[in-house]
Parts: structure tokens; C-alpha cells; sequence
């Protein structure tokens, strides 16, 4: 039995997520002053940059932007495969003193997440750090929620939830796939 794909959110509605996280953004923090916007690789990078765009058109402002290579803090990193790309971690100003917005694609374990803070707290210590994901799908094995969410999605652990922008794979779409179900009803 193949796996079904449902597409959940479109280009457009890709694009009102992140308008309407980026006003949550300004609205929370009174301020785009003293924000600065990171992204995990790959996904969440090109997802920093769009919000910093609708920030900085909003606020008539700069806010820096700047993405993380999680590869090497991965508390999974022996379960990876071999071949994993690292891009490199690409942060051009001073995290310290700065109300960090964290950007990913996906919650899920949030153990990306995690090693994300990792990795920012290694550079030095911030003011404060919130989470922004454009998918929350549950499932958490950490205690870490998002403070701005695109769309929340019921799904079952053995499912995916793909983010494909245009950056990355050349459509704009996000797709949950579902796994074949098992049948267990014993009726005949």
C-alpha cells in the first residue's frame, strides 16, 4: 500500500503563516529593535529570511538574520548518515543582549531545537530566545513548544510532514504523508 500524500498548506498559504508570524513577532516584542532572526538549516533559513522581510518592511527596520548548522550538535549525530551536508553556521552579529527569534520548519521531537539552543548559547547569551516553526506536528520527546506556530497538524509518529519552498525543492507547498495504516478490524 503507498503512502498518501495530502497537501496542507499552499503557496499562499505558506506566505499568510509567515505575514501573520511576523506581526506576532512585532506585536509580542512592542519592538523590532534588539531582535535578530536564526534559522536551522536548510528550511529554516529560507524561513528567517522571509520573516526578516516582513519584518523589516513592517518596521521600517534591519533586523539581522543568520542561520545554524545543527549537524554536529545533534544528539543523534552517531544515528546519521555519513553523507549529512553541513552548510556551516553563518551568524554576523552578537547574539548576546538580543531578543533571539529561532526559526524551523518542523516541530516535532524538538530535538532539533535543542540543539540549536546548544549551538546559540554557545555564542554567547542572549536577552531572551523564542521558537517560530511554520509546522507544529506534536509528538515532543523535550519540553519545547513554539512561541509562534503557521498551522498545527494532527499526526500519528510514523507519518512526515514535508516542507518544500522554492529555495530548496522548487515548489511551494507543505505535505503531510501519511503512512500506509495497518488494518486491525477483524471483521469480515
Amino acid at each position: 500500500m503507498p503512502e498518501e500524500e495530502n497537501c496542507i498548506l499552499d503557496k499562499i498559504w505558506i506566505e499568510r503563516a509567515i505575514r501573520r508570524i511576523a506581526f506576532e513577532i512585532i506585536e509580542r516584542n512592542k519592538t523590532a529593535e534588539g531582535l535578530a532572526v536564526v534559522g536551522i538549516e536548510p528550511r529554516g533559513a529560507v524561513l528567517a529570511r522571509r520573516l526578516v522581510d516582513q519584518i523589516n518592511k513592517a518596521e521600517d527596520a534591519d533586523v539581522p538574520v543568520g542561520t545554524v548548522e545543527i549537524a554536529l550538535y545533534r544528539d543523534d549525530l552517531d544515528e546519521r548518515p555519513l553523507q549529512t551536508v553541513v552548510r556551516g553556521t553563518e551568524i554576523n552579529f552578537d547574539v548576546t543582549g538580543k531578543r533571539v527569534i529561532l526559526v524551523d520548519d518542523v516541530l516535532f521531537t524538538a530535538r532539533s531545537v535543542r540543539a540549536a539552543l546548544d549551538l546559540l548559547m554557545d555564542l554567547g547569551r542572549p536577552q531572551l530566545i523564542q521558537l517560530a516553526v511554520l509546522i507544529d506536528r506534536g509528538h515532543r520527546e523535550l519540553p519545547i513548544g513554539a512561541d509562534y506556530v503557521g498551522k498545527r497538524v494532527e499526526t500519528l509518529g510514523a507519518d512526515r510532514i514535508d516542507v518544500r519552498l522554492m529555495e530548496t525543492n522548487g515548489v511551494e507547498e507543505v505535505v503531510h504523508i501519511l503512512k500506509p495504516r495497518i488494518n486491525t478490524d477483524k471483521h469480515r
